[in-house]
């Protein structure tokens, strides 16, 4: 049988390879006229002028631009930390992240979470030079802290305005991730006050969402746009997900700032209420006859709103002379007015309005 199927087999051989023969003359055939084709089709094919290269010359030079200017501001920074091992020893752990120098006096902008019970903290320059860095302060609610070192001449970051940046916008991300250092990065804007769980219990808020490619060691890294402007500081990504990273914006790093230089923490303005953001939902839940403003869920016992006179089911519809849409709104005007500030809430309570003098207090810690 097995020579029979090899005799058959040698005759379809011969056979197909005559097919394949004719087979292949006619291909040969059709991919010279194809070719002829496209040749043809390339040397026709238009070619951009100088007035259409143009727009994508001058992006091309804004992103070098403002790459060079940022990139030199932007730090390595290495931290040792001690964790217990396997078996319960207490052992080194090296850590990486980026920073921005943002005044000549030294003072760096990062993540608290990369330099979180760092025993050690290292900076390094892009120049090469190396500091010890002191941590000034740290803030985890919004994952921020100031690292400090000595020495003149630093390169400093220009701090822009994240109000005034559109969904859409070109934006650049420069950070060292992988230990990569100066790795510059391009993309849009995404999104804007977006919020996120970054563990339990603890979720990060207002955040600028971006495509640019944000990788672990970016962390504490800059955000700019093409002016050279910081406009975030590089916090967080989704696992597994690409083209979804998070900054936060750099108004509200300006003001942490300022409290962790002063006074190595943040002091947080406090009203002491637990409310909600009248959404049409929230309205038609307590047959509210407006669907804008923050309902008051309740007040805490003896807190500045509970002082002031403030109950369950009062909903703030302006702050002095500032019209309250959304809860993001009251916690943005709590926060500028300051602790021991007095300030006029128009409220309104079961279908009249009422103003009431608040005295805000220094916000608890947890």
């Amino acid at each position: 049988m097995r020579r029979v199927k090899m005799k058959y087999s040698e005759l379809n051989l011969k056979k197909q390879i005559r097919s394949f023969s004719i087979f292949f003359i006619v291909l040969a055939g059709l991919m010279l006229t194809m070719n002829g084709s496209l040749l043809c089709a390339s040397s026709s094919q238009p070619t951009l002028n100088a007035e259409q290269e143009a727009p994508l010359s001058i992006l091309q030079k804004a992103i070098i631009a403002a790459s060079e200017k940022v990139t030199p501001a932007v730090v390595n920074i290495s931290t040792v930390r001690i964790v217990a091992d396997f078996f319960l020893n207490l052992v080194p752990q090296e850590g990486l992240g980026s920073g921005v120098i943002f005044d000549s006096k030294g003072y760096i902008l990062t993540n608290e979470h990369v330099i979180h019970e760092a025993k050690e903290i290292k900076v390094i320059l892009t120049d090469g030079r190396e500091f010890k860095g002191e941590l000034i302060g740290s803030d985890p609610v919004t994952d921020l802290a100031v690292v400090k070192i000595k020495s003149e001449n630093l390169p400093v970051a220009e701090l822009g305005d994240s109000e005034k940046i559109k969904v859409g916008e070109f934006c650049i991300a420069i950070g060292n991730p992988f230990g990569l250092q100066s790795t510059v990065t391009f993309g849009v804007i995404s999104a804007l006050d977006r919020s996120i769980r970054i563990e339990p219990g603890k979720v990060l808020e207002n955040l600028i969402q971006t495509d640019t490619a944000i990788n672990p060691g970016n962390s504490g890294g800059a955000l700019i746009n093409l002016k050279g402007e910081i406009i975030g500081i590089n916090t967080a990504i989704i696992p597994y997900a690409q083209g979804i990273g998070f900054a936060i914006p750099i108004n509200t790093a300006k003001g942490i700032v300022e409290n962790l230089i002063k006074y190595g923490r943040v002091i947080r303005p406090w009203l002491g209420i637990y409310y909600l953001p009248v959404t049409p939902q929230v309205a038609s839940r307590f047959k509210l006859s407006l669907d804008y403003g923050v309902y008051i869920a309740s007040v805490v016992p003896n807190g500045p709103a509970d002082k002031a006179g403030l109950i369950e089911g009062d909903v703030i519809i302006r702050f002095n002379d500032q019209e309250l849409k959304t809860s993001e709104d009251l916690k943005s005007a709590i926060y500028k007015a300051g602790i021991r500030k007095r300030v006029s809430l128009t409220i309104l309570r079961k279908g009249k309005l009422k103003i009431v003098q608040v005295t805000l207090e220094e916000r608890p810690e947890e």
